[in-house]
This record gives structure tokens, sequence and C-alpha cells, in this order.
């Protein structure tokens, strides 16, 4: 296998280019940048030997003492990131929330061409030959009747012998009686096949160019049009879709192909040709000799002069990967060959030496076309033994004599390389040596490199052609020799700056950012050239302008297949004078080619349009970004030279990307120094910056049919996540320029300015309450209800036999019920231990460490019957007691408690060896077991001295990572559950079910007191037990036929994914008893979640209606709850880029940037909510956000303690607000919302307010002077990529974290670095710092299934997450 690259240490040396990249790179100091980290498992290449572990640094940012594999660069980097800062509002009332993207204003000092327009160029006139023939065919059949033995062309093998030499009378013959067999022996259903005009494909291997002559002939003969396509190899080729595409649209039903290459195509089990993806059902026909038939004495094929009917289609790939045909006409077709044999000198019988691909462009037009009219004969060198001897092009020019070669500046490279074993070559018999691709940037290196090492080998400097040529104008300039009368060849050397305004100027080679270009000489016999503007109307050029070249001429191609729109707008143009005035009647044909006219009239290429990237206002070639790359170091790391440079559009603008396949034996930090150095040479030389640089493993990149790289596929590849990239390096700091100015807070607008504001706007203040208590019927009721413990006794004497709970285990079974009286004998027993078991006095705190069950309920209870302060506490997991011991003994600790009461079993554990790694045992409280207790009578039930004194205790742990216990008085616990019995309609003879964890919050209350209070049932489904019976809580839901019930975000996600695919076997279940299904959660109602959970179950007979979300927090548990009465919860369209200035701006669904919003359910009886500014404390608007603040009888009387953070939270439950009404005292919730009044009425007739709960006030990001929800950054992220199971976003010193899991192989974890970072720029205008990519399962979630984001946080700058790979985006 060739390294295409070993002929850059051979030749570079005396590269201009490379010496300009060097002296770029040498302005750099060695800049370290942060190297990205990851797992050993994901170097796909590197052996153990090679790997070299990540280096650690340990400093600090902004006293964060950090250790990671961060160096200091993030430092400076984060310094370049403080952007200007954008001017003051004139009015704080003023919508400000149009981000709008920073425009690129033109640079004053930007060139300008100053020249004068430009005329359209003419070509020489077409000589006039006398025996010129009327068309092609009849060239051949003059050829092949009169000259039959002249040889046509030689064929060679993979050792370079010939292995078979077509004569003209062989062409002609075979090409006849293909011609004849295709129009009279292949029929369907007795009707002919084909008829004259038909499309049929040609799959010809390279190696066989004398089966694809035959067959390009004999359809030409058939009157057929030939469509000449690749071998398709296998089912996924690169393009293959796209060709497919293409046959389908020709209508080709045939294929035409060799035995050999039919016998290599992928079969199907029936043994015929599979069909490949995308394309149509295809005949497969061999056209070997022994399937034609003999032509008839009486049948002659009709030679017609040349006319404008298609003669054969050739296909082109876009720039963006669709496949067109263009169609040539036989008019063309000879009209091109007489303008290559004029300007070329052809002459019968001369020798020819073809290297490139005979299907299409040059190889096509002077190996099988111009050859057959001038008798000439064409030796064809196969891409294959190209592979295995470079040489052999040289070889056969020297053996055959040959008198002109075609070749591409790849084979001058290769056989520069393998030059020094041969020294008996000679080239003196070359009168002319096309270079087809001359117009690339780098053509020229290998233009003079060969001249230098052959001009001893008798090649003449004279005889070095290059041209360029377009699939639509075919050849557009071609050098012509001196004695054809051709200037002296010309170079350009050019600054790349200025070209990247489009401006030509002449430099010196001195500077670095130079581009030196050669002529590809004078356009073409017959034909007309100007160069017009790239964008827009087609006005013609200035002198020193680069534009895109044109050509009239009657050798073009004439349109793209079937396409009219695209062929008017885009393959022909009406060129205009700057006034307007169309230069010509006749359209111009596009070429694609973007250059200018030089001195003495010869053409200069600068690129072409497929590579342009328009990169802010700026256009840069993607060849010549190429060329930057491989000139630096790139005999190291580059495999054979491969490097794709394309763009993607990213935030409005265009974004270069630029992937290279990594050498296998590169390490891990060579590959790194490499990508560092490529983006300094190419910021230097082309002022332009690389959005994204992947290396790829040797060998990956989609090819294209003769070797090069398939761009189009490569980019679609990068922009699907399917790339597999080994290294990636991503720059989004310094390439997007683009983004909206950080918002600056306006400092001086107070509480009561805002007031103002509002009423000019004509805004409502923000506030809302639900029923009013002090007027419902249940007063006294209420009155007699004020201890939970006295409302127990009661039930107990006048219900004793009712049941309260029944316990299901994950059978379904009844696993244990407690009646009125049962509760109330277990309480007593709880209570008798408690004090002469644990010698506890009045308000002692006690901590219950229960599974989900009765006994917890009874154990409540006996607490509250001793005088005692109860505290719930979730068990450790005896699997996991590393990290759930911990936070039993903190909450012991924290909440004081004398005493732990629990089972057996729990018990045990906290005392055993396990238990004594994770947490000091010795210091455990007095620990009992509440298994088995005597059967005492209680001597008296205690009886509180005022309803504020304290019942219970509720810790939880918020996301924030912070253990937080609130203090719930008598009067507050009786006045909850008071307002959940009137808002769910809750009385003795209804049955609830609780599918929850009763340990914290909305959870505890419903499974421990509402029951008591209010008499109904409560069916109690532990949600670990759906971890072995997924569908436990909806078949108790249905068997019980209940009509209220509640659940956690957990076990809702459990039921949708566990479920999802089994709604058949779940015909049992029926779920139409439900009215409401409430999720009971303390953040944003998740709307998708909801609704695929509704979706799914709607075949059970689930209403629509009945899901709904319930809002609580830490200073208020249940603060909105759907219940049974009331409107359904409605859901509004919010435009998340307002609201990350807190603005709410309803919008449609579907328009851009909307996001959707559930109402929480409705406001409770007795609670008053309103919407206070985070900071100043005033009233806001309802078209604010703010934070939500509340007062009711049920509100929590004060933190227990907060661990931690005890000064932070002092005015949590006391505030006031600054300005307007500053008598009631409201507790803050630390949630961020708004509140819209809507139209619908409640059940009081009054219109219905719905408060919406859009995050946590801890949880925000203030990034860019904006407040970001995580949640909504996560939601982008996860759409990014089908692997991306899970994610989490922070901050991290200004930097925003982006973690996600994987779910797939380790191989697509850099895929993902792009699309993260794509993702969250486009939607969210913010540029990720760095972006970290773990297993699934590493980020933290907490029991009510909410992401533990500081937790992770906390990991991942203690390098404790083993990330399989860590990108720090520079």
């Amino acid at each position: 296998n060739l390294e295409l690259l070993e002929y850059i240490k051979f030749y570079l040396q005396c590269d201009v280019h490379t010496e300009a990249v060097q002296a770029a790179l040498a302005k750099y100091k060695e800049r370290k940048m942060p190297m990205p980290s990851k797992r050993r498992s994901v170097l796909v290449h590197s052996s153990v030997e090679t790997y070299t572990p990540p280096v650690i640094n340990l400093f600090c940012l902004a006293g964060v003492p950090v250790n990671s594999r961060v160096s200091s660069k993030i430092q400076q980097l984060l310094n370049t990131l403080k952007r200007p800062k954008r001017p003051p509002l004139k009015e704080f009332f003023v919508d400000d929330f149009e981000e709008l993207l920073e425009v690129q204003q033109p640079d004053p000092n930007q060139p300008k061409p100053e020249g004068n327009q430009m005329n359209v160029l003419k070509g020489e006139p077409l000589g006039v030959v006398t025996n010129w023939p009327p068309s092609l065919l009849s060239a051949l059949q003059r050829w092949g009747t009169t000259q039959p033995k002249a040889p046509c062309l030689t064929a060679l093998d993979t050792t370079g012998k010939a292995i078979y030499t077509l004569t003209y009378g062989k062409l002609w013959s075979r090409s006849l009686k293909l011609a004849y067999t295709l129009l009279n022996k292949l029929t369907t259903k007795s009707e002919p096949l084909l008829k004259p005009g038909d499309r049929v494909a040609l799959v010809f291997p390279n190696s066989d160019p004398v089966m694809f002559m035959v067959a390009f002939y004999g359809c030409l003969l058939a009157e057929l049009i030939p469509v000449p396509i690749e071998v398709p190899l296998t089912r996924k080729d690169a393009g293959s879709q796209q060709i497919g595409f293409l046959l389908g649209s020709c209508g080709v039903t045939l294929a035409l192909t060799t035995d050999a290459c039919q016998k290599g195509l992928p079969k199907a089990q029936t043994g015929e040709v599979v069909t490949f993806k995308g394309w149509p059902r295809l005949i497969w026909f061999v056209i070997d000799g022994k399937h034609l038939a003999k032509p008839t004495k009486d049948w002659h094929p009709q030679v017609r002069d040349a006319s404008a009917e298609i003669a054969y289609i050739e296909y082109k790939t876009s720039k963006e990967g669709s496949t067109v045909g263009i169609t040539i006409s036989h008019a063309s077709m000879l009209a091109h060959c007489h303008a290559l044999t004029q300007a070329c000198g052809y002459s019968e019988a001369e020798t020819l030496t073809n290297v490139l691909d005979f299907k299409r462009d040059a190889g096509l037009w002077h190996g099988v076309l111009t050859s057959v009219m001038n008798r000439m004969h064409v030796i064809s060198i196969p891409y294959a033994l190209m592979k295995v001897n470079p040489l052999s092009w040289i070889q056969k020019v020297c053996s055959y004599k040959a008198r002109v070669a075609v070749v591409k500046s790849r084979d001058m490279h290769w056989s520069l390389l393998a030059q020094r074993d041969q020294r008996d070559v000679s080239l003196s018999s070359l009168r002319m040596l096309i270079v087809a691709d001359g117009a690339n940037p780098w053509s020229i290196s290998s233009c003079d490199a060969f001249l230098n090492v052959f001009q001893s080998r008798g090649l003449r400097p004279e005889v070095i052609c290059p041209c360029a040529s377009s699939s639509e104008a075919l050849t557009v300039a071609i050098r012509r020799p001196p004695e054809l009368g051709g200037p002296p060849p010309g170079k350009a050397v050019l600054s790349m700056n200025c070209l990247s305004f489009g401006v030509i100027r002449v430099d010196t080679e001195e500077k670095l950012s130079v581009l030196t270009v050669q002529d590809v000489g004078q356009i073409m016999p017959g034909a007309n050239v100007c160069v017009v503007k790239v964008d827009g109307t087609p006005y013609l050029c200035k002198a020193d302008e680069v534009g895109e070249i044109c050509v009239n001429s009657g050798a073009t191609g004439m349109a793209y297949f079937g396409l009219l729109g695209i062929t008017k707008n885009v393959f022909e143009a009406i060129p205009v004078t700057a006034a307007g005035v169309p230069v010509s009647d006749q359209p111009f044909t596009r070429t694609g080619l973007l250059g200018f006219v030089g001195p003495d009239y010869l053409v200069f290429v600068v690129g072409k349009l497929d590579g342009l990237m328009t990169v802010s206002g700026r256009r840069h070639n993607a060849d010549d970004v190429v060329a930057t790359a491989l000139a630096v170091e790139p005999m190291k790391f580059v495999y054979r030279g491969r490097i794709a440079v394309f763009s993607v559009t990213v935030l409005h603008d265009d974004r270069i990307v630029l992937v290279a396949e990594q050498r296998p034996d590169a390490s891990e930090e060579d590959s790194f120094q490499w990508m560092s150095r490529v983006l300094q040479a190419i910021d230097s030389i082309h002022q332009v910056g690389v959005y994204c640089l992947a290396l790829v493993p040797a060998n990956t990149l989609p090819k294209a049919p003769l070797g090069g790289i398939h761009i189009s596929e490569t980019k679609q590849r990068f922009l699907e996540g399917a790339l597999h990239p080994c290294n990636v390096l991503m720059c989004p700091h310094t390439c997007v320029t683009n983004l909206p100015k950080p918002r600056q807070k306006q400092p001086d607008v107070g509480p009561a300015s805002m007031i103002v504001g509002n009423l000019v706007a004509g805004k409502r203040i923000a506030q809302a309450s639900g029923r009013d208590v002090t007027q419902l019927e249940d007063n006294d009721q209420a009155r007699k209800f004020l201890y939970l413990a006295d409302v127990l006794q009661w039930r107990a004497q006048t219900t004793p036999d009712h049941p309260l709970f029944l316990l299901l285990n994950s059978k379904g079974t009844v696993a244990s019920t407690a009646s009125c009286i049962q509760l109330h004998k277990r309480a007593e027993r709880v209570a008798v231990a408690l004090i002469e078991k644990g010698r506890l006095n009045v308000g002692d705190h006690v901590a219950l460490v229960y599974p989900p069950g009765v006994d917890l309920i009874a154990t409540f209870y006996g607490c509250l019957y001793a005088g005692c302060i109860p505290i719930t506490v979730r068990p450790p997991h005896p699997q996991n007691l590393a990290t759930t011991l911990p936070t039993v003994k903190m909450i012991v600790e924290v909440s004081k408690s004398a005493c732990i009461l629990t089972t057996q079993a729990i018990m045990k554990l906290l005392k055993s060896k396990e238990a004594a790694t994770a947490v000091d045992i010795k210091t455990w409280p007095t620990i009992l077991d509440t298994d088995d207790m005597p059967k005492k009578k209680l001597a008296s039930i205690f009886r509180p001295t005022s309803p504020d004194m304290l019942a219970y205790l509720d810790f939880s742990v918020s996301t924030t990572g912070i253990l937080a216990g609130v203090k719930m008085s008598h009067a507050a616990t009786s006045a909850l559950c008071r307002s959940i019995k009137l808002q769910c309609e809750l009385y003795p003879s209804r049955q609830i079910a609780i599918c929850l964890d009763p340990y914290c919050g909305l959870g505890f209350a419903l499974w421990c007191l509402c029951s008591v209070y209010s008499g109904h049932q409560s069916i109690l489904v532990p949600p670990l037990e759906l971890e072995s019976n997924v569908s436990l809580w909806l078949s108790a839901v249905s068997q019980y036929k209940v009509r209220v019930t509640f659940c956690s975000y957990s076990v809702m996600e459990m039921c949708t994914k566990g479920l999802g695919t089994q709604t058949d076997n779940l015909r049992v279940i029926n779920l139409s008893c439900v009215r409401t299904c409430m999720v009971v959660a303390e953040e944003r109602p998740r709307i998708t979640l909801t609704q695929s959970f509704s979706k799914l179950f709607k075949d059970l007979g689930l209403s629509a209606r009945a899901v709904s979300t319930t809002f609580g927090c830490r200073v208020n548990v249940a603060i909105c709850l759907q219940g049974t009465a009331g409107p359904d919860p409605t859901t509004v369209y919010v435009d998340m880029r307002a609201l990350r200035h807190d603005r709410v701006r309803l919008v449609e669904r579907g328009s851009p940037h909307s996001l959707p919003l559930m109402e929480s359910g409705k406001i409770l009886p007795g609670v008053k909510v309103i919407i206070a500014h985070t900071e100043t404390k005033g009233p806001l608007g309802d078209s604010h956000l703010g934070e939500i603040w509340v007062s009711s009888p049920h509100n929590a009387t004060g933190y227990y303690t907060v661990y931690g953070e005890e000064a932070l939270h002092a005015d949590h439950f006391t505030a006031r607000l600054s300005f307007g009404d500053t008598q009631t005292v409201w507790a803050r919730t630390g949630y961020l919302g708004f509140l819209r009044r809507t139209e619908l009425t409640d059940a009081s007739g009054e219109r219905h307010d719905a408060l919406y709960v859009v995050g946590s006030l801890d949880e925000t990001l203030e990034l860019r002077g904006m407040r970001y929800h995580p949640i909504d950054i996560e939601t982008s992220v996860i759409r990014a990529h089908k692997s991306i199971a899970e994610c989490a976003v922070f901050t991290w010193t200004n930097l925003l974290v982006v973690v996600v899991e994987l779910e797939g192989s380790e191989q697509e974890a850099l895929d993902l670095v792009a699309l993260v970072t794509n993702v969250v720029l486009e939607e969210h205008y913010l540029i990720v710092g760095v972006v970290v990519i773990v297993d699934p399962g590493v980020i933290p979630i907490n029991s009510r299934g909410e992401k533990q984001r500081m937790h992770l946080r906390d990991g991942f700058l203690a390098d404790q997450l083993d990330p399989i790979y860590v990108a720090y985006n520079m």
C-alpha cells in the first residue's frame, strides 16, 4: 500500500507553501493546549505501550480547587471570552430579548476591486477541416471499415502487461453486434425491452476499458443513451444511494456489464444481483461475445449526422452530495472533439497514454471520444496498476513512444516517489503532458517537482500542459505548447487575504499568506468566456476580481437531466454588464470554477465553487486549506495525505471542519501536537479559525471511486455523528464571533418603577390564590381535626373496622392492611416502647428507618402519641451501603434524633461489619426494633398545648445537594390534609392509589397523613416493587377501580419504558376509571414524559385529560395539585430567548425557540401565590419570570437546619414584599415561575389563574448575563444523537460543561462532541466549554427522579467520573 506522502519528503523542501507554513508556525511559541483525555479502551489503535496517561495539573480557578486535566490554557481562554457589553436601554420595561446575532460589519479597509469591467473573451475560431466527419459514429464507421487493423486501445493488467489490443475493425464489429442485440434480442412480454432514446447504465470496472468502449459505442449505434457509473461494490458504497436516485430519474431499467464484473457483484439468495439501496430494479446484461447475436444481413444501423439529441449522460456529485446527470448532445460531443483536436494538435495514428478514469471527464474526452475521431492509439493504465507501480505510465510512454499523456497531479507525485530505482526511462517522445487537474492549488508544486526530476530524462518544460475543465462546460482552457502558438506559461503569486475578499493582488513570495497558481492556458477554440460575480445577478467582474468562469460554445453540456429549474438557475447564466445589459442573447454555461483572466489572455483558476466556504463574509477554498494542513509535518501523522475540508452551517455562518486520517503508528500526544499546529498554520496563513478538527483511524473515510475522499459523504457522516473519530479538537470560541452581545443588567430599576412600568404596559400584577378556606362548610370539622393524633383516636372509636391502608407486594397481593383500630393499637404499643424502652421525653426526636409500609405509618402515630417528634428516613440499600448509609447517618445526626426505630433486619444492617466501613457505627443513638412489641396499653396519649407546636420534621436532599429539614407544626399538618381533602374530594368511601416514596414532601403526607385525616382508603404501592413487576401500580389502579392516583416521574418513566412494548399483553388492565393521575414533583412538569405516558396507555382506557402534575417544595410541600374538579391543566408555549431575560412571551406552538410549559395543577385551597423579583423583592407583572412566593396555613414554619447553608436561608419563611402589600408574610419557594390568567373558569365562576413552574433558582446558570435553565440545554443535547441516553449540564468558572451518557459503542463517543457543541450554539447561543462523555448511569438521579447536577459537578472536579472522553473546546 503506497504511502502517498513519502513523496513530500522528497519535494516539499522546495515547495513554497510548506516554507510559508513552517515560517508561520515558527511565530507561535510552543503553546500548550489542554489535551483531551480519553479512556484506554477508546484508543482505537494505540497499544498499551504507546499510551501516555494524560497530564494532571492541580491548580486553582476562582477559588475552586480543581484536580483535573486542564492546563492554564483555560485561564487564557476565559480572559478572551469577555465580550464588549451591550449599551444600556433607555427604558427597562421595553422587551430586550430580541437577541440579535451580531452581523459581521464589513471592514472599511478591506481590499476592493479597482480594475475596468472585463470584456467577453473570444477563443480562436474552429478551423475548417475538409474531411471532418459529420458525426463521431461516422468517424468510427470510417476507421472500422477502411483501417480495421489499426490499434484503437490497449488494455494492461496489474503487472503492466498488455492483455488485449482492440483494433478499429473489432471495435466497429462488436459495437454493431451489441447494438443489434440490444434492439432486437432483449424483450419483455414479447415487446422489445428498449427503444431509441432510452437510457442504459454502463457498469464497468476501471480495469476493463475495452468492454466499456464497446458498450459505449454500441449504445450510440443503437440510439440508446449510455449513463456510465461506478461499479457498486457493497450495498453501502459512499454516494451509491444518490447514483440510484439518478438512475431512477433517468428511467434506467438495463445495466450493461462484463461477465467478471457481474460475478463480483453482491447477490441475493436467488442468485440475482441485489437491488442496491435507493436503486431502481435493473436487468443486468453481460456483453461478453458469447451473449451477443450476429446482425442479420439486412440490418444496418443508421449512422446519422450529429444532432442536438442527447448522446450520453455524465453523472456529477454536488457539494451537498446530490447526484445530477449532465446531458451531452451528439453535436456538442463532436464539437468538443473538434476543439480538443485543434487545441492539442492531435493527428492521425498518434499514441496517447491515459491514466485517468475513462468513464468520465478528461479520461473519456481524450481516451474514448477524441481518440476515435483521430484514429489514435490509446494505452489505458488502470488505477490498480498505478497503486502497484506508480512509474507504469512513464514506462509505457517510453516503450510505446507516446506523444501525449493525460494524467493528474497525483500520478506525477506517485512517480516521483518511485523514480529512484529507474534510470532508463525517457520522456523525450512526449509533446504534451496534459495535467487534467491543473486547476488545483497544489498542482503547481507537483508540476515543478516533476519537471525538476524528469528534465534530465528528456522531459521538455513546455510539454507540461495544465488544463481546466468542468462536468458542465467540458474542457474550459488548456495550455498549448509553443509549436501550437501558445504564449509562455504564467505564474501568479497572490495575496491570500485579498483573495478571501474576491480581489486579485500580486504579492511577493516572501510573504506568509500567499497562493501561488499556474495558468491553465487559453480558452478553447470556438468558445466565448467571461467571468461573473459569484453571488446574485451574474454581473461581469472587473479585471482584478475573482468570479465564476462561464463559457458559451457549441461544445458544452446541455442541461441537468430532468431538472429544468436547476438548469435555468444553476447550469446556465446570462452575464450582464454593470449597466444590466446582457452580453449575449445566448446563455453561458457556468463552470463552477473560480478564477480570472491574466496577461496574454491566460486563464487562472483559484478554486472551485464546490469547495468554497464563506466564513464571516470572507471566501476560503477547501483545497487551499488542505494544502496548508498537508504542509504541517505530514509524514508523521496523515495517512496517505487523506484530508477532507468542508464547511457546515452553525448559527447562520459557515464553519470550517477538517478531517484527516491518522497513521496507525501516530501516538496520542503527537497527533494532538499536530492538530494544534494545523490550527495555528491555518490561522496564520488564511486568517480563519477552524471550527472542528477531527482525526479518524486510517482507511475509514468514505472513498470516491478512484481513491480520493468522498467529501459530501464525509460531511454527511460528520453531521449524523457517524464519523467515529479517534481524536477531536473543537475551537468554537475563536470561530463563533456572531453571538448576540451579553445582556447587561439594569442596576437602577427599583420595585416601584417596575410596578409603574407594568401598569403603563397594561400588565396585571402576577398574583393568584386557591379557594378561600374560611368560607367553606367544613370549618367546625377543621377545628375538631386540629391534631392528627386526636383524629386517629376518634376514628378508632367511631369506625374501628374501617380499612385505612392496604399495602401491596410485588405480586399484587395484599401484604398488610390497617383499619382505624389496628393502627391506633399499634401506635399505642410504639408509644409505650418509646417511653419505657427508649426512655424518651416529650419533644425528643425519633428517626423512623423503615421500608415503605404500614409499620412506618404506625410508628409515626406512635411518636405523636408519645409526644415525640418523628423524622422519616429512607433505609440504606444493602447492596449499596457505601453511598446510602452516610445519608441516613447524616439525617440522624443533623435532626438530633435521640432514638432510631426500625425493623430487626435493618437494625442488624446498621450495626453490621459492612456498615462500619461506611460510617462510625459506635455513634448511633439508641436503636429499637418494633417487630415484636409488648401489648401494653398507653397510660395517656400526649396532647400538644398549642397547634403551633412541632408535629414532625421533614428532611430531604435538594437537587443542588443540600440536606434541608423543615418544621411542620400541628396546625400546618392538619391544614395541609384539609387542603388536599378539599381539592381531591376525599371522604371515607373513597379509595386512592399511591405509588410514591413515603419519606418527605407530599409523598409522605399522602402516604401517612391524609387517610387518617379524611378517612379514605389508601392503596399503597412501594415504587421499589415495580423493579420486579412493572405493571404492579397500573394493575392495582385497574383492580380497585381507583379514581384518584399519585405517582412520581420515576414510576411514570419505568411504566413508559418497561411497558411501552407490551400494551397488548396488558389488555386485562382497564384505566377508564381514573379521573386524575397526579405526578408528585418539585420541578417543571416533564411534558414529554406525561404526554408519552398518556398516549401509550390511551389504549387501556386512560383519558387524555387524566394526567397532571403537582408542585411543592421545601417551604410548602403542596402548592398546586390538580384535584378532581376545576378546568384541565393548560399548556402554553413561551419564547425560550425571552425566558433567558426573565421575560414571558407567549408564542404559537411550533414557532422557533418555543418551549412548551404545562401548568403544575390547580392552586390548593387556602394558598396564595405571588411572583416576586429575585433581587429587589418587588411584585412583578404577569409577563415576567420571577420567584414564586407562597402564603398559606400549611407553609412549613421554618428550617430545622440546612446543613452547611444556614445563613443563606434565614428569610425563606418570613419574606415581605419591598413595595405594594408589605404586610403579608410570604415564604420564598426558590423556584422561578410565572402566572397567567386563562380563558377558563374555575368552580366559583372566576377566571382561572394558572401557575407555571420554570425551574429551581439554585440550579439556573448565569451565562453571558442571561439566565439559563439546565433542563432546556439538556433537552436540546439529548435530541442531538440517538446514542445520547442522558445529559446534565453545569458551569465551572463560567464555562459550560456538558456531561452526556453514551448508550452505544465507545467508538461513537467522539462523534458526540461536535453534535453537542452545534446544538447548544444553534438553540441557546452558548459555547460549550467542556464535553464529558461517560457511561450510562453515571449522572446521579435521586429517588424523585431528579438529576443531582451538583453531585455530578463535584465528581467531575474531583476526577471521579471515569469518563470515556473529555473534550476541552478551545
